[in-house]
């Protein structure tokens, strides 16, 4: 029987293109079916406190397409162990009955072999998708300088990509790193392979820091979109000061109705990555160790799982 493996190389040989080890659907022109839920897959940080196994077994059990594992510093797997232990991690992620399509990482240059590495093992497990660290301003030159330098480096990280058959995203993210507006990750992604690297796009971020010129934001961005992250928030005022507070979907500020209708619009329907950042013992920061029990989260995952995919269908 062909693997998916098997069917890329012999569509690369087909095409004179180069030897991929796997290819994100993102490659292809699917048809996309808007009518059927998203492909949604729960942020493995939240899941910390518990093994790869169990964690593939929760996210099957509550209904999940998959598990985005953290590969990071402080994640579900570490960098430098990445060889041997992130091929044992989604073996162990796959028996629990889930799959793993993407990973988040601290990648951010080929400069660095341990980022290299994690492309490659990522790409010999058809992991499709990874996003990188979030990239700072540089204090020496301006910012107009660093987001030439970062759109170099992502250039050349397509380039690997390309080689090895997976797609590298970047988060939009509110504050002051690179990409907290929508034309700093355009500026970015102008001068790679578009099909290798693209954006990570993230709607609460983007309603925090666009306000109402989200749309704008959306409409620019939405021919790179290669995974979307959830979540919601709402503006509070904490201790006499007015903060950013993380809250369950469909409870905050966030505009989902306006925001699926125009993914709809634009026929996008891609990879979902769920995160829950509001208080949950812990399980909100990644600790391996939380002070609720684990029901409360499971609970908690589950309820906006089932808000995402009532406000997906009714968008």
């Amino acid at each position: 029987m062909k693997t998916r493996r098997d069917f890329v190389k012999l569509t690369a040989l087909a095409t004179g293109a180069l030897p991929f080890t796997g290819l994100a659907n993102t490659v292809f022109n699917k048809v996309v079916d808007l009518n059927t839920n998203l492909d949604v897959s729960i942020f493995s940080k939240h899941l910390q406190f518990l093994d790869y196994k169990t964690s593939g077994a929760m996210a099957a059990e509550m209904g999940f397409s998959g598990v985005d594992l953290t590969v990071r510093p402080k994640g579900h797997v570490l960098p430098k162990d990445v060889d041997k232990v992130l091929p044992e991690a989604i073996k162990a992620i796959k028996k629990g009955g889930s799959i793993c399509k993407m990973i988040t990482t601290s990648i951010e240059s080929v400069s660095n072999p341990l980022d290299v590495a994690i492309i490659k093992a990522a790409a010999e497990q058809d992991v499709e998708f990874y996003r990188t660290n979030w990239f700072k301003y540089k204090k020496e030159v301006s910012m107009q300088e660093s987001l030439m330098y970062y759109a170099e480096e992502i250039r050349k990280l397509g380039e690997l990509n390309k080689q090895y058959g997976i797609v590298g995203c970047y988060q939009n993210h509110a504050g002051t790193k690179v990409g907290a507006s929508y034309w700093e990750v355009k500026k970015i992604l102008e001068t790679v392979n578009t099909k290798y690297f693209g954006a990570q796009y993230d709607i609460r971020h983007a309603m925090a820091e666009g306000g109402k010129s989200w749309e704008n934001g959306l409409q620019l961005l939405q021919e790179h979109i290669k995974v979307i992250v959830l979540k919601d928030y709402l503006w509070k005022q904490v201790n006499g000061k007015w903060e950013l507070v993380n809250v369950p979907i469909g409870e905050g500020m966030v505009d989902f109705d306006a925001y699926f209708k125009l993914l709809k619009k634009y026929n996008l329907k891609p990879p979902v990555s769920l995160h829950l950042e509001y208080d949950l013992g812990g399980a909100e920061k990644g600790n391996s160790v939380i002070t609720v029990p684990q029901k409360v989260v499971y609970d908690a995952m589950k309820k906006d799982l089932k808000a995402i995919n009532t406000l997906w269908k009714n968008a």
